[in-house]
C-alpha cells in the first residue's frame, strides 16, 4: 500500500514520517471556504472528505493507494476556528483565548482507491492555553507562526510554550490523530505496521 497525503502541512507529514510511514504528498487544491457555517466537527470532517476524494480521484495515483485528507478547526465558544486572514486577526484570536481552553478538532479521511471503501471521523483534544500577556502576543503573532496554522497556534513549535496542558491526543494538536488513523487504516482491512517504511510487508 502506497499512504497519499492530501495536505501541504509540513506538520502532519513530519508527524507521519515520525510514526515510521513515508507518505507521498499531493495537495488537494480544495477551496476550504466553500463549506462555511457548518458547526466546528462537521466542518472539520467534511472538508477532510473532500480532500481525501479530490485527490483520490486522480487518474496519476498508483491503484493501492490509501489517500488520507485532513482538516483542523478550533472550537472555541461554539465556532470554528481556521488559520488566521490577517496579523490582527491573530492577536484578537489570543486575546480571545488566553487563560481559557479550546477544543482541536481534526477531521481525518481515508479513501482506498483500490476498494473505493471511504473511512472517515473526527478527533477531538482539548488545549488548555497560558494566560499570555498582550507583549507576548503581539511577539508571537509577529513571528508568523500563527498565521499558518488553524487556532492560530502550534504545540511544536514556538507556540509550545503558551500551551499549559493537553487532554487527548497530543498528534492530533500537531494535525493528525495517530491512533484515530490506525483504526481507519484497520476499518478498511489493512494492517498499520505493513504501512511502516521499510516494513517489507505486503
Amino acid at each position: 500500500m502506497t499512504l497519499v497525503l492530501a495536505s501541504a502541512s509540513p506538520a502532519r507529514l513530519a508527524t507521519l514520517r515520525s510514526a515510521g510511514l513515508d507518505p507521498t504528498v499531493v495537495v488537494s487544491g480544495v477551496d476550504e471556504s466553500q463549506l462555511d457555517g457548518l458547526p466546528p466537527a462537521e466542518l472539520a470532517l467534511q472538508l477532510a472528505e473532500l480532500k481525501s476524494a479530490a485527490v483520490a480521484a486522480r487518474d496519476d495515483l498508483p491503484t493501492d493507494a490509501l489517500v488520507l485528507g485532513c482538516d483542523s478547526v478550533l472550537e472555541l465558544d461554539g465556532a470554528a476556528l481556521g488559520k488566521p486572514a490577517d496579523p490582527a486577526e491573530a492577536v484578537d484570536r489570543w486575546r480571545a483565548m488566553r487563560g481559557r481552553s479550546g477544543v482541536l478538532l481534526t477531521g481525518h479521511c481515508l479513501t482506498d482507491t483500490a476498494s473505493g471503501q471511504v473511512a472517515a471521523a473526527t478527533a477531538a483534544t482539548t488545549v488548555h492555553f497560558a494566560d499570555v500577556s498582550d507583549e507576548e502576543i503581539t511577539a508571537y503573532v509577529a513571528t508568523g507562526e500563527p498565521l499558518l496554522v488553524a487556532g492560530a497556534f502550534t504545540v511544536d513549535g514556538l507556540g509550545g510554550a503558551f500551551v499549559t496542558g493537553i487532554e487527548g491526543d497530543h498528534h492530533n494538536v500537531v494535525g493528525v490523530s495517530l491512533p484515530l488513523l490506525r483504526e481507519l487504516v484497520a476499518e478498511l482491512g489493512h494492517s498499520w505496521t505493513a504501512l511502516w517504511a521499510g516494513s517489507g510487508r505486503p
